[in-house]
């Protein structure tokens, strides 16, 4: 029984997980509580009770202590990570004033005037003011303004999931900036909100005093309330030490400390990140994300739709499967991966773009997805590796691209999320990026950089780089096959390289032509 562990509270987007971590990394207890994502009132629409989001937290740790023998004794601290971008506004007493708006959400708020004064000009100068009136569209703040003027005259704070659960936990309005990804007024580069000159304020109106207090990774966001004690279990008293969001925290996890290790994360958004403490930019005017490490920079590409495509298919075409498996009392995705094994690289000749929702430069946002080269050969088994193909493609394009920025090559590859569990994956993403590929010892990469960070600011471990050595390792490295890496080279050169710029103009009269307004 180990003298201290850590509490990890991981609230992601399928799920809340309470995490017992030891202080070498291990994972000692684990409770795992699903969520409904949101719900929709409107098509487009995404959204969910904060409240929901607190009692499954509650749940999550109640379950863990009826599951653990561990003692409450042992836990020096507390710390959390949530999913990005999915907002709440408070009033005065701390209570939601309405739904929080889910990450997933898509409403956009079009027709806001543009930004003046010499920060318009300069945007004009630069070619940058339809990226910048996207970030006005994108939004929540604007659209809660705009459709619902007298919540937002009531917004006493407008807060991160991560801040309203520090909240919940602590009595105090306080988050980390490790968590600040989203369209409101911050400073990416200096990591603290925008200077009262800053664009973003044009952008995104509001009141200084309704964003909460920042820290940094590793400090102290409060202590345990009497309250939450009593809701979640947890000693009263007990430090909640600032983490970061679930994607930073999965870099720091898997042990990406290092700007030439890609880590590559397989969830519903697919990513692929790299530490820098220097502020890079991949795209123009698109920042680097807070790292799980203070006062770096997590320097990143997504695709927005990203293994949800995995579930996009499961749903669609996997009915076979879903029934077989619930049958054998295994996961449907086992058994699709079995289906993708049957299919040669390269998938005879078909070519998936995952972009099945838009971007915001890179692809822009009239990006659509589309699938090439079929034949009477082709089966659902052919589209389903497509998808897990053109997914490591494009991310493989997001790696050349961050390389170019920051002029430092990315040698070698973590890859943690759901689809890291599949050995068909992780090879096929070997051979696509000519690059081993290696698995986190621990599927919770996301909880455990967030202990990383407890572990770090409690004076447990002296510093990142130590914990970073006792806490991570990897279980398993998958070579590439340089047979296979030359079938993908040659089509990821020859063919999926040249998709978004020859079809682009085709999304755009789509666009036009389905979307007059």
């Amino acid at each position: 029984m180990p003298d201290q562990v850590i509490l990890a509270i991981d609230n992601g987007t399928q799920s809340v997980r309470a995490l017992l971590f030891g202080l070498d990394g291990t994972l000692i207890a684990k409770s795992r509580v699903p969520i409904e994502p949101y719900f929709s009132q409107h098509p487009g629409w995404a959204e969910q009770h904060p409240e929901y989001f607190w009692t499954s937290l509650c749940h999550a740790c109640q379950q863990l202590w009826r599951q653990t023998d561990v003692p409450k004794s042992a836990i020096a601290g507390v710390t959390l990570t949530t999913q990005r971008a999915t907002m709440v506004n408070v009033d005065r007493d701390g209570k939601p004033l309405r739904p929080a708006m889910v990450w997933l959400d898509q409403r956009r708020t079009e027709g806001l005037p543009p930004i003046g004064g010499y920060w318009g000009a300069l945007f004009k100068l630069v070619r940058m003011s339809g990226t910048v009136a996207y970030f006005q569209a994108e939004a929540e703040a604007n659209w809660i303004r705009h459709h619902q003027p007298e919540l937002w005259d009531k917004t006493y704070k407008f807060l991160l999931l991560s801040g309203y659960l520090t909240y919940r936990l602590t009595g105090h309005f306080v988050d980390s900036t490790g968590c600040q990804v989203g369209y409101f007024p911050f400073d990416y580069k200096k990591l603290c909100w925008a200077s009262p000159r800053d664009w973003k304020w044009q952008a995104v109106p509001m009141d200084r005093a309704q964003l909460p207090d920042l820290v940094r990774p590793g400090e102290m966001l409060g202590t345990i309330t009497a309250d939450a004690a009593e809701a979640t279990g947890i000693p009263a008293g007990l430090p909640l030490i600032a983490a970061a969001a679930d994607k930073a925290c999965e870099v720091l996890g898997s042990g990406c400390l290092e700007p030439h290790v890609g880590c590559l994360s397989y969830g519903t958004t697919a990513t692929i990140n790299t530490t820098h403490r220097k502020y890079v930019e991949a795209i123009p005017l698109v920042p680097p994300f807070p790292s799980a490490v203070p006062g770096a920079y997590s320097l990143e590409i997504q695709i927005y739709r990203g293994y949800w495509m995995v579930s996009w298919f499961k749903q669609e075409f996997g009915y076979r499967e879903m029934l077989i498996a619930e049958e054998m009392a295994v996961e449907p995705e086992v058994l699709l991966d079995e289906l993708a094994s049957e299919v040669p690289p390269g998938s005879m000749g078909l070519l998936l773009q995952p972009y099945w929702s838009p971007g915001v430069k890179i692809p822009g946002p009239e990006a659509r997805g589309a699938i090439i080269g079929f034949s009477d050969v082709h089966t659902r088994a052919h589209i389903y590796r497509a998808i897990l193909e053109g997914l490591a493609y494009a991310l493989r394009e997001g790696k050349e691209r961050t390389e170019k920025r920051s002029h430092v090559p990315i040698t070698e590859l973590r890859v943690s999320g759901g689809g890291s569990q599949s050995d068909g994956a992780l090879q096929l993403t070997a051979d696509i990026f000519g690059l081993p590929t290696a698995r986190p010892h621990t599927y919770e990469t996301s909880g455990l950089g967030a202990a990383i960070d407890a572990a770090v600011g409690l004076r447990l471990h002296p510093d990142f780089d130590t914990a970073i050595r006792d806490m991570t390792r990897v279980s398993r490295v998958f070579e590439p096959d340089p047979k296979t890496q030359a079938i993908y080279d040659q089509l990821y050169h020859r063919v999926y390289k040249k998709m978004y710029s020859h079809l682009q103009p085709l999304y755009k009269a789509i666009r036009d032509i389905t979307n007059p307004e």
